[in-house]
Parts: C-alpha cells; sequence; structure tokens
C-alpha cells in the first residue's frame, strides 16, 4: 500500500479506503439477532482483508444503516492503534438530535474515541449555516474533541461547488470528503482551496459515482485500454497530489483487487495517462459533432457548462447542468445506464440530487435563464433528447431504499 499525509490531521493515510456503505446488510438500523451470519461473516472477511492489504481507513457513517454497529462487531478484535476510523453525522437544526446520533455512532462502533469525524452532508446554506452558527453542530464537536471522543473534524458534501469551497474558506475544518473524478471535474475549485488550507481531500466513490466502474460499457474499456476504466479513473486522481485516498465501497473481499492494480502503474503516469486521455477527448469531440453537427464538438466540449444556471434558477427547478452533463456521458462514452440512474434520481434524492428531470420542459421558456449560456440555442434541444434517452421510472438514494 502506498500513503500520503491527510494534509493538517498529519495522519498517513493510504491511498485507497474501505468505504463503508457497500457490505452491510441494510440501509436501516436492525435488532442485532436480525443480523445474518453470512452477511456479518462476509463483512468481518472485507475488513480484515482491507486491514491485510495495509487499507487501515475505514470509513462508515450514522446514515449507513446497519453499517456501524456490523463494523462494532469486528473492530475490536483489531489494533486499534493501527486503524483510522471515520464515521460521519448529518447536521441537524437542533443539536440535540445531532448530538444523540453522535453517541449512537460511539456504541455501534465499540471504540472511545473517533479518529476522523464528519459532518455528513453539507450541501446546502442551511447545512452550513446549521454547522457554523453558535451552538451549533460544529461547536458541539469541538467539544467532543476537547473530551477526546474525537481528533479531526472534517465534512461531507455532494452540494455545488461554491457551498464546498464556502465551508473550506471558513477555516474550521481539518479535511473533506468530496466528489471529483475523470467525469465529474467540477469541484476542483474545491480539491484547490481545500489544498492551499492543508486540509486532507478524500474523493467519495470513484467507481460507482464514476459511472458504475464496475460494469463500464465497451466503448469505455477500448478507449481506457490498456487500463480498466476502474484503473485508469484511480490513476487520474491519484496523478494529482492534492487528493490523498479514494474511497472503495467493497461489498466483499475481491472488490479491493482490480484498484491494487492502479499501485503497479502509479509511477508510470506520464507515459500512461496521456495517449487514454487524449482518446478520451477526441471521442467526446467525435460524438459531440455527429449529435450536434460538424465543426460544433470541440466548442462544445470546451464550453457547454458555462452560463448554465443552477435548478433554483430555473423555471420548473429543471436542474440543466446535469442533465446536460449525462447528455454528454452518454453520448461520448455510452455511459446511458450511469445516465439514467443519475437522471431519475433527480426530484427523488433530496438536497444530495438536486433539481428536477425534464418532464415538464414543454411547460417552459428557458430562454431568460439561459442567456449567459454561448449554446443557449441547443440546450433546450439536448435536454429534452435526453429526457426521451433517460426517463423511466423514479428511483431513490441507497439510504432512503
Amino acid at each position: 500500500m502506498l500513503y500520503r499525509r491527510f494534509g493538517k490531521t498529519e495522519l498517513s493515510m493510504p491511498v485507497f479506503s474501505c468505504g463503508g456503505m457497500r457490505y452491510q446488510q441494510a440501509w436501516t438500523d436492525l435488532k442485532p439477532d436480525t443480523i445474518k451470519t453470512e452477511g456479518q461473516k462476509n463483512l468481518e472477511a472485507v475488513i480484515r482483508r482491507s486491514v491485510d492489504l495495509g487499507i487501515n481507513h475505514i470509513e462508515t457513517a450514522r446514515g449507513y444503516g446497519s453499517s456501524e454497529m456490523q463494523l462494532g462487531w469486528i473492530l475490536p478484535q483489531l489494533p486499534r492503534h493501527k486503524l483510522i476510523i471515520q464515521t460521519k453525522v448529518g447536521p441537524r437544526k437542533k443539536v440535540e438530535e445531532f448530538e444523540e446520533n453522535f453517541h449512537k455512532s460511539l456504541d455501534y462502533l465499540k471504540v472511545d474515541y473517533i479518529d476522523l469525524f464528519g459532518i455528513h452532508g453539507i450541501n446546502t446554506q442551511e447545512d452550513l449555516d446549521n454547522t457554523l452558527r453558535p451552538g451549533g453542530c460544529l461547536e458541539k464537536a469541538l467539544k467532543w474533541k476537547e473530551q477526546g471522543k474525537l481528533r479531526h473534524i472534517g465534512f461531507s458534501t455532494h452540494g455545488p461547488t461554491h457551498i464546498i469551497v464556502d465551508a473550506i474558506k471558513s477555516g474550521q475544518f481539518d479535511y473533506v470528503n468530496l466528489h471529483w473524478y475523470y467525469i465529474n471535474q467540477f469541484n476542483w475549485a474545491a480539491v484547490q482551496a481545500a489544498t492551499d488550507l492543508d486540509m486532507g481531500v478524500f474523493i467519495i466513490s470513484p467507481t460507482n459515482k464514476g459511472g458504475m466502474l464496475n460494469e463500464p460499457p465497451d466503448k469505455l474499456v477500448e478507449l481506457c485500454s490498456p487500463l480498466s476504466p476502474m484503473v485508469f479513473n484511480d490513476l487520474f486522481c491519484l496523478s494529482h497530489p492534492q487528493v490523498h485516498t479514494l474511497s472503495l465501497g467493497a461489498s466483499k473481499p475481491s472488490d479491493f483487487d482490480e484498484h491494487l492494480k492502479t499501485l503497479d502503474v502509479l509511477d508510470q503516469v506520464s507515459e500512461i495517462l496521456p495517449p487514454i486521455l487524449q482518446r478520451l477527448e477526441g471521442a467526446m469531440v467525435d460524438a459531440f459533432d455527429t449529435a450536434l453537427g460538424s465543426g460544433q464538438g470541440e466548442p462544445w466540449k470546451r464550453s457547454w457548462h458555462r452560463g448554465l444556471p443552477e435548478p433554483h434558477h430555473v423555471p420548473g427547478e429543471i436542474s440543466v447542468k446535469t442533465i446536460v452533463w449525462l447528455w454528454n456521458l452518454a453520448k461520448a462514452f455510452d455511459l446511458t445506464e450511469y445516465a439514467k440512474m443519475r437522471y431519475n434520481l433527480l426530484g427523488n434524492g433530496g438536497d444530495w440530487f438536486p433539481g428536477q428531470r425534464g418532464d415538464r420542459l414543454g411547460e417552459f421558456n428557458l430562454a431568460a435563464c439561459l442567456q449567459n449560456s454561448p449554446h443557449a440555442e441547443k440546450i433546450p434541444q439536448v435536454l429534452q433528447e435526453a429526457h426521451g434517452l433517460f426517463k423511466e421510472a423514479r428511483v431513490k438514494r441507497e439510504s432512503q431504499s
């Protein structure tokens, strides 16, 4: 295993972390006697495999159902001083609820302290305010730190970049969990802001959220050759020293295997990555030329996102930028199944997936909200096509299942 200094925490962080949202039995709290023996054995095998590989960062959350309780049955069997334990609790307006959830996490995990404690889901201005206000969640967490119940405080987020940057620039956090990988590089400004303040940078779910790379489309496999799309994405992220660790949401012990191949080529980044990146960029231009007209591919690739409004500035709160992004991925890389999954979360995923699908596109004139886009004339057509391609039954976030 390779390790990187996790910012001001000074922790030696493995470049892969063992994320705890895929091996648990359920997305709700369960009674201990309802945990199935085989499922618990699998979870324990995942954790032991992780630690054997040198992946000593075990990450979970209060919102991951039975994950914390099931972890609490294996963690006391492992050398505590060698582990980096992280859990996360969502911010609450009522701090008493936040405190209750934190102590429930401690009880379930059966540990005396948490190495990395995260405010889970600073996705909106309200979340940030509830965290930072006097008497709020951060103030409570700082008291727990004084009491030795936790050592470092960070936050996780699915929010827009400006909210993430504001949270970082508050100067109150030691690390951040955020999304950033090849198909979604929107948060680079947040990564840079965190680096400027010497914060640890943890990338959330680059395999699943990075394109459902466990089952990549043939086109993406060809474009990423000789690497698998999963290894390419890992290598892309870790080629940036500002990134410290990638979360691997393992559901079984073998889920680590493909990722480990990244370690063998990390010192060859300058040779391996450029030709793959060139093919991917070329595939985008070719696909957009075909979809939008000859000569349109390059300018679209370069500037499609400029001037696109946030959902609350769009009639019907249509999530314009997200929908166009998903259309791009489907056209360029055949990531249609991934696009469908994300598209059908819109309107049903709360602040974690803000905005609405395009069901009501025909009711609105979007000209005013698109006036700052260099592609204002093309965007409505793209939105309509995306709706036709992706619309299926609405789905819920996994934690809502």
